[in-house]
């Protein structure tokens, strides 16, 4: 059942963002982005870049060069939004396999969160729901996710001795 995104409480105040987004299906994903960006806004956060790349398979190569910048420019978080709409052959399967892997992989070896957005949809009722609504918009809750982890994690190294 899609659930409803509600406000969180956590901060973004002083954490810069990166959404990655595909150019490809651009209307649903152009609306996941519109969400996000005011929610990150919303929350306080000191800057959000968005980086439009062809399709969803390129998503992971742009994320592994953000994560990977020096610390006074990398973000607390890269949101990777796209949508891939599941047809006759397992050819989306596939992709949406190969993206879930690369950004789980990426984000343990880097220690930056990599919220996974690239939707594998059935049907335009799907993307409405996911993409456009205010009420479910999967980039609302990506970048809820991105503060309440940049959050967590800059707890963490605060409370954690070097």
């Amino acid at each position: 059942m899609l659930k409803k995104t509600t406000p969180l409480k956590t901060r973004a105040t002083g954490h810069r963002f990166a959404i990655v987004a595909s150019c490809y299906n651009a209307r649903y994903v152009d609306g996941m982005v519109k969400a996000a960006r005011a929610e990150l806004r919303r929350a306080g956060a000191t800057a959000v870049d968005v980086i439009r790349v062809p399709g969803a398979y390129e998503i992971p190569v742009v994320a592994a060069r953000l994560t990977r910048l020096d610390q006074s420019t990398r973000p607390a978080a890269v949101l990777c939004l796209g949508v891939i709409w599941q047809g006759a052959t397992a050819h989306a399967q596939h992709i949406g396999e190969a993206i879930t892997e690369a950004l789980m992989r990426l984000q343990v070896e880097t220690g930056v969160p990599c919220v996974h957005e690239v939707l594998l949809l059935q049907d335009e009722a799907q993307a409405k729901a996911r993409c456009l609504s205010r009420d479910t918009n999967r980039g609302t809750e990506a970048a809820q996710t991105a503060v309440a982890m940049a959050d967590l994690l800059n707890r963490w190294r605060a409370e954690t001795p070097c």
